[in-house]
C-alpha cells in the first residue's frame, strides 16, 4: 500500500471520527442504559467504584452517561440529571472543541487503546471550577469482543494544587515588581479586596452574567497583577520624585503592554487583560489603545476604580493623602468619562466598604 493510500485512509477515518463527535453531541439518540448495566463487566466496575472516594463515571458505546458514583456527585454537585446525556455535551460549555474531539476520537480508536487521559475543567455559575485529571478506559463484554461495550472514567481532583501553583507563581511576580516600585504590600492587598467587593455587588444584576463565583475568586487575587509590567520600567522613571516629563510618561505607560507580555502565557486570561487594560478610560481617552465603553474588559473596569481609589487615599511624592470623602467625590465626578457609569452607581452604594478596607489595611 502506497503512502498516498495510507493518507487517504487516515483522512477518511478522521472525517468519520469528527462525524461521530457530532453524533454524540446530539441528544436525539436513543438512550441505552439499563441493558448495559446488567453486563457482567459493568457490574464489576460499579461494585469496585460505587463507594470509592474517587469520582467515577460509566458511559456507553454511544458516549452517553449511564452511571455515576456518589463521589462524582459530591465533587460536581447534583448529577442525576446527567444520566442519558451525551458525555461530550456535559463539557461542551467550558471545554474547547479540540479536547472534545480528541476524547471522541481516542475512545473510538483501537490504536489509542479506546482510552483517553488528560486534564479537563468543569464549572457552573454557582461554583468554582473543578480541575481534574480524567482517565477513561474501555470495558469489554468478553475477550472475543474487539470493541468496548462501555467506558469507565475515574477523576482525580487537582483543583487546589493547580490553583495554589498559579497563585504562588503570581505572588513571585508580584514580589519581583515590588522590588522596583514604592507601592506597599498593603496597597496590593487593598486593590484585591476593593475589586472583589465590587465584583460581589454585581452578582444579583442580570447585566453581568459573567460574574460568578469563579470571576470573584479570580479578581480577588489577580487585581494585584495590574502593575506587574513595571518590572520593565527604568528605576529613575518609576521612582522619580515629582512629575514626569512627556517622554518619561510615554515610557511609564508602556508598563501596561509589558505586563500583558509577561502574563501572555499564563492560563488565566483575566491577569493579562487587567494588566493591559486597567488604564483605559470609559470615554476612550486612556491608554495603551484608547478603548472605550464595553470594549474594555469588565475585570479591568473594576480594577481601574479600585486602583484609582487607593491611589487617591495614599500619600505620594506629588500629593498628600485624600480623605475617603474627597476620593469618593473625585471618582463620582469622573463617572462616564474615566469610569464605567454603571460601576460607579454600584461603587456609590458600597463606598463604605471601600473605606473600611482602607482603614483595616492602612500602612
Amino acid at each position: 500500500m502506497s503512502e498516498e493510500d495510507i493518507e487517504e485512509i487516515e483522512e477518511a477515518e478522521e472525517a468519520e471520527e469528527i462525524e461521530e463527535l457530532e453524533d454524540v453531541e446530539s441528544e436525539s439518540q436513543v438512550f441505552i442504559g439499563e441493558d448495559i448495566l446488567k453486563r457482567e463487566s459493568i457490574k464489576i466496575w460499579r461494585k469496585s467504584y460505587e463507594n470509592s472516594p474517587s469520582p467515577s463515571i460509566l458511559i456507553n458505546d454511544q458516549l452517553q452517561i449511564v452511571w455515576l458514583n456518589r463521589a462524582f456527585s459530591e465533587l460536581f454537585g447534583d448529577s442525576k440529571h446527567l444520566i442519558g446525556k451525551a458525555f461530550i455535551n456535559y463539557y461542551s460549555a467550558f471545554a474547547d472543541r479540540n479536547t472534545l474531539t480528541d476524547i471522541a476520537r481516542k475512545l473510538y480508536s483501537k490504536n489509542a487503546g479506546y482510552s483517553w487521559y488528560g486534564r479537563i475543567e468543569s464549572k457552573n455559575k454557582n461554583s468554582i471550577s473543578v480541575i481534574t485529571k480524567l482517565l477513561i478506559v474501555p470495558l469489554f463484554d468478553s475477550v472475543e469482543h474487539e470493541k468496548p461495550i462501555a467506558y469507565g472514567g475515574v477523576y482525580n481532583d487537582i483543583s487546589s494544587e493547580y490553583k495554589e501553583l498559579l497563585k504562588n507563581t503570581f505572588q513571585s511576580l508580584l514580589e519581583a515588581a515590588r522590588l522596583k516600585d514604592n507601592d506597599t504590600g498593603n496597597h496590593i492587598e487593598r486593590v484585591n479586596r476593593y475589586s472583589k467587593r465590587l465584583a460581589e455587588a454585581l452578582v444579583p444584576l442580570s447585566k453581568y452574567p459573567q460574574v460568578d463565583n469563579e470571576f470573584i475568586e479570580n479578581i480577588g487575587y489577580l487585581a494585584a497583577m495590574h502593575d506587574v509590567g513595571k518590572i520593565g520600567t527604568p528605576d529613575d522613571i518609576l521612582n522619580k520624585q515629582g512629575p514626569l516629563e512627556d517622554w518619561e510618561w510615554e515610557i511609564m505607560k508602556e508598563h501596561t503592554i509589558n505586563g500583558a507580555y509577561i502574563l501572555s502565557t499564563y492560563p488565566n486570561p483575566m491577569a493579562r487583560e487587567i494588566a493591559l487594560r486597567h488604564h483605559e478610560w470609559w470615554n476612550g481617552a486612556g491608554y495603551p489603545h484608547g478603548l472605550s465603553g464595553d470594549l474594555i474588559p469588565l475585570s479591568a473596569r473594576i480594577v481601574t476604580i479600585a486602583d484609582v481609589y487607593d491611589a487617591l487615599r495614599m500619600e505620594r511624592s506629588y500629593k498628600k493623602a485624600f480623605s475617603h470623602e474627597k476620593a469618593k467625590s473625585i471618582i463620582s465626578e469622573e463617572k462616564g468619562s474615566h469610569f464605567d457609569p454603571n460601576l460607579i452607581d454600584i461603587f456609590e452604594k458600597i463606598e463604605g466598604d471601600f473605606r473600611e478596607i482602607y482603614e483595616e489595611l492602612n500602612d
